[in-house]
């Protein structure tokens, strides 16, 4: 469906915030300080060769808007034929793209940033329908973060030798290839960025699968890509479930994946392409500490844990899940924090004072029940402050459990969710004993007003990230990843653009 936009009549003539067409009807919402439109066409189709095509597998699916559990548009579902046809897209792409100057496909690169902050607001309010996070969240930190990361590879596309020290004098980085991406639905928009602008900057092209539940945003940087004059074929979409990644993930054509997600479905793509020559980076699941010392800035600490755990409704690979506190503060800090808790307003997404959305989907909120139930059954305590939720789409109240013992399931399995775990310790040695005693190592924070004390727990930690009296800050010139069954590889900063280029003759896993 082409285009357009209507203005509202009658008592509808002055929308209080943004504007989405669906189905033919208009819903206004108060988000804040905006009146712009978006409409959503009532199908999307695939991206390929720089087209939106029809699927070869002549199918729809619907995606749908958690905070009412309505539909807002259907999505082409790709099969191995549609796959096919992307990658081979892609791959007649790229010895042109490989030849452009470092500078050139910086231009591209950095068009395609300037482009996304002007449209913000249309990927700000898309975003919050399709994933049900709040809007100051997909405004303030999402569509900001994706600018970042194409404004900062744009820096790196005429540098690659920088990456590569001491290697001989005329060498010079190659592209890895063809490469194929899967991200998860939690930063849709924010997850295509990580893994595009570095493998364009690099000189690859590239198959992107979005997660199915929110895919929208990708498609509609798809319509960047055409307006940034991107060629043909370098950046292809397409869009299916998990049937449709495994397809990608098994093409021939690929010469490197690059995978965002649960853990089980990480492991499942490493046994994929084993004994294959093809590269892979895997950032997967976490059960990240905070670790709280009885020096620390107790307000500010409480903030930080609220930040960490009830962003984006815990929806948070890295999300501080486990709270530790040391034992001669506990109760003061629990109390303040459920204090906290009582004030975090969750409601309609597309209002500017929300501060918690929907949950993801109804799947989702499945696991969390289940998960909570848990808890409750193994008999730690539960606190759920007095919440008034919406009548439709999936919502769940900010949760903690006090009581907590490391062999809680609550404590062990990831919840991915609005639902903190609280225990304690004595020593710092302790502390970092419990922090450490998980399958995942992807993030951690640690609040202490002693440096020294920082500078110990964080080289100890075995986690990726590990945050200083802060939380859930990121950056496109850091590094981000795991240990263990967090995953491994870098995305973002030096690491991360290292992953997407070779020296000539170097070679390929297996």
């Amino acid at each position: 469906m082409a285009k357009t936009e209507k203005k509202a009549r009658g008592k509808r003539a002055q929308p209080k915030g943004p504007a989405l067409q669906f189905g033919g009807k208009w819903a206004y919402a108060p988000a804040p300080e905006s009146t712009d439109v978006v409409t959503l066409r009532e199908r999307y189709d695939l991206f390929v060769g720089g087209s939106f095509v029809r699927p070869k597998s002549r199918r729809w699916f619907p995606t749908v808007n958690p905070a009412t559990g309505h539909s807002l548009a259907e999505v082409a579902y790709a099969n191995a034929a549609d796959v096919d046809l992307a990658v081979q897209a892609a791959k007649k792409a790229l010895p042109g793209w490989r030849k452009l100057s470092g500078d050139d496909r910086a231009r591209y690169l950095f068009r395609i940033a300037r482009i996304l902050l002007e449209r913000a607001r249309e990927f700000a309010v898309l975003e919050t329908m399709d994933n049900g996070k709040p809007i100051k969240e997909t405004r303030d930190v999402d569509v900001p973060l994706a600018a970042q990361h194409f404004f900062h590879h744009a820096g790196w596309a005429d540098k690659l030798e920088l990456l590569f020290p001491g290697a001989a004098a005329g060498q010079k980085p190659e592209p890895v290839g063809v490469v194929g991406q899967i991200i998860p639905w939690n930063f849709p928009l924010l997850m295509a960025a990580w893994k595009v602008a570095p493998a364009l900057a690099g000189g690859n092209t590239v198959v992107l699968k979005p997660a199915e539940t929110s895919p929208l945003t990708a498609l509609l940087l798809c319509e960047v890509f055409q307006q940034a004059e991107l060629p043909p074929g370098v950046v292809n979409v397409i869009t299916g479930d998990g049937a449709t990644g495994k397809a990608l993930v098994e093409h021939p054509g690929l010469d490197k994946v690059a995978f965002t997600g649960s853990t089980e479905v990480g492991k499942q793509i490493q046994a994929a392409v084993a004994g294959r020559k093809v590269d892979l980076t895997l950032e997967l699941g976490g059960k990240a500490a905070h670790l709280v010392f009885e020096d620390a800035a107790l307000d500010q600490a409480v903030e930080g844990v609220v930040r960490g755990i009830f962003f984006n409704q815990g929806h948070v690979c890295c999300a501080g899940s486990r709270l530790l506190v040391q034992e001669s503060v506990h109760d003061t800090f629990v109390q303040k924090l459920q204090r906290r808790m009582a004030r975090i307003r969750v409601g309609d997404p597309l209002d500017k004072n929300t501060d918690m959305g929907a949950i993801h989907s109804q799947a989702q909120l499945a696991r969390i029940q289940e998960l909570v139930q848990a808890g409750v059954d193994e008999g730690a305590e539960l606190f759920q402050p007095a919440c008034s939720l919406p009548r439709h789409g999936y919502w769940f109240a900010p949760t903690m459990f006090t009581g907590v013992t490391q062999s809680h399931r609550i404590s062990r399995e990831e919840i991915f969710g609005p639902v903190l775990s609280v225990s304690t310790f004595r020593t710092p040695d302790e502390a970092v004993q419990k922090a450490n005693d998980t399958s995942y190592g992807l993030s951690a924070g640690i609040w202490t007003d002693k440096g020294a004390r920082i500078l110990w727990v964080a080289e100890r930690m075995r986690a990726g990230v590990v945050w200083n009296n802060t939380f859930n800050r990121f950056d496109a010139a850091s590094p981000f990843g795991g240990f263990k069954e967090s995953g491994f590889g870098r995305e973002g900063g030096r690491q991360g653009m290292r992953a997407y280029v070779r020296m000539p003759g170097a070679l390929l896993p297996g």
